[in-house]
């Protein structure tokens, strides 16, 4: 829980913009949007690949 809080906080505080590319043209967005997606993607794999290994 004290983990989660601290990764929201994290990434609502990088707000800046930023160019991101990746399998699509070339897009600016804040940070928060990046980091957002990548800490919920890694938390789904980390999910599927708890439950696959039992």
């Amino acid at each position: 829980m004290v983990l989660a809080a601290l990764t929201l906080v994290f990434i609502f505080e990088n707000t800046a913009s930023t160019k991101i590319r990746l399998l699509i043209p070339q897009v600016t967005r804040g940070l928060y949007a990046a980091l957002l997606i990548a800490a919920v993607l890694g938390g789904l794999c980390g999910v599927y690949f708890s439950r696959r290994r039992k």
